[in-house]
């Protein structure tokens, strides 16, 4: 039996916003020499698409900054007009890479080059339609005994 630590994450969210807490959490545990577990589930499972565009809202993100100051000014009805959440992920994403964010494809090549194990929950990828060829070939398939597998044995697990 290993002294590596454990680290099992259930990324359940599909954004943007969302994508960046397991995948960082994940490569920094895995630097430590965590020995790390992702379960990708619902809207998470997005993450894996080999062809990755997430999106961003202010829709119902209260706390999300928003750029001119507009929290302050522009109504939250505007958020919902026809091309915002287009424009609020590319705004997004060039503050990330002018900041030097790394971008979530960057991070999961990071994970994987750190041999971070990619669980894809397979009743999601059932009942979303799903193909295999959709998401990256280094991802395994599982149901939450696979996941309860490793995260019962984990020395932290997260519900991200």
């Amino acid at each position: 039996m290993s002294d590596r630590k454990k680290l099992a994450i259930i990324a359940t969210k599909g954004s943007l916003d969302w994508a960046y807490p397991p995948f960082i959490l994940a490569s920094t545990a895995a630097a430590l020499d965590y020995e790390v577990q992702i379960f990708f589930t619902f809207y998470g499972l997005a993450l894996l698409r080999k062809d990755v565009n997430l999106k961003v809202t202010p829709l119902g993100n209260t706390a999300m900054p928003m750029p001119m100051g507009m929290d302050k000014w522009f109504p939250v009805m505007g958020t919902t007009l026809p091309g915002m959440e287009a424009l609020m992920s590319s705004m997004m994403k060039a503050k990330m890479k002018k900041k030097g964010v790394a971008s979530i494809e960057e991070l999961r090549d990071l994970c994987l080059e750190a041999e971070v194990k990619f669980v894809a929950c397979q009743m999601t990828v059932d009942l979303f339609d799903f193909e295999h060829d959709d998401l990256l070939d280094d991802v395994e398939y599982g149901g939450a005994a696979t996941f309860f597998e490793f995260a019962g044995e984990a020395d932290i697990t997260l519900y991200v």
